[in-house]
């Protein structure tokens, strides 16, 4: 169930035709702010999502009428960076990204952050780290260069800790926060103190001892913390 992660020598490039340069247009007049992109064209900033969230999220995607998915597109946009050769990073909602991929939503609704077009990739990734809006480790916490990061929303690899960390947080376990990768912290948390196996074999048992995990005193640093 853990996906498995491809090496390669180079951040993949999609086609130009895919470059926000050529597809980026505003929204309608009552929401200025946002912009629209062919959701392929978003590149992530992470590795891994967790894909029993991913479902979650696209299972309630694919109920909704077009006109209510798009009106909750709309009011859930994705953070997004202009890079180098004007492609778009997404920041946060590499989730709800990938479900709506997988829901075959054709057009992404996002906010700009940030326009760091003008910079060498060198300085991008460097800024992009200095504001916590990358995360480049792998299903198993370990650390990776920044050309190493998928190429597509299609690539993000499987973190069962990253779903246990959703359902758990969903669950009362622990409180949203605006701290920088917040739930990757509490996945790994989990992955030191719960066998993969228990995870795999029965998700629900797993949840449940996440969340008392959670509400114990050795979770008490980190953000979140509910006790």
């Amino acid at each position: 169930m853990i996906g498995g992660w491809a090496n390669g020598s180079h951040l993949a490039r999609a086609p130009p035709s895919t470059y926000a340069s050529a597809a980026i247009h505003t929204a309608p007049s009552t929401m200025s702010k946002l912009k629209r992109a062919p959701i392929n064209s978003l590149l992530p900033t992470q590795l891994t999502v967790g894909m029993l969230e991913v479902e979650v999220k696209r299972s309630r995607l694919a109920k909704l009428s077009p006109e209510g998915r798009e009106a909750f597109l709309e009011a859930h946009p994705m953070p997004a960076v202009i890079g180098p050769e004007d492609r778009l990073y997404i920041t946060d909602h590499h989730h709800l990204a990938r479900a709506a991929l997988e829901a075959r939503v054709k057009t992404a609704c996002f906010s700009v952050e940030a326009d760091f077009s003008s910079m060498s990739p060198k300085r991008f990734w460097a800024e992009m780290d200095k504001r916590s809006w990358v995360h480049p480790l792998d299903e198993h916490g370990v650390r990776h260069r920044y050309h190493f990061l998928p190429g597509s929303l299609k690539k993000l690899v499987d973190d069962v800790y990253r779903s246990l960390a959703g359902f758990v947080r969903d669950a009362g376990g622990f409180r949203k926060t605006d701290a920088a990768f917040v739930e990757f912290v509490w996945a790994d948390f989990f992955r030191r103190n719960i066998a993969v196996e228990d995870v795999t074999s029965n998700f629900r048992a797993a949840v449940n001892q996440a969340k008392r995990l959670a509400q114990s005193p050795l979770a008490k640093r980190i953000p979140g913390f509910t006790g």
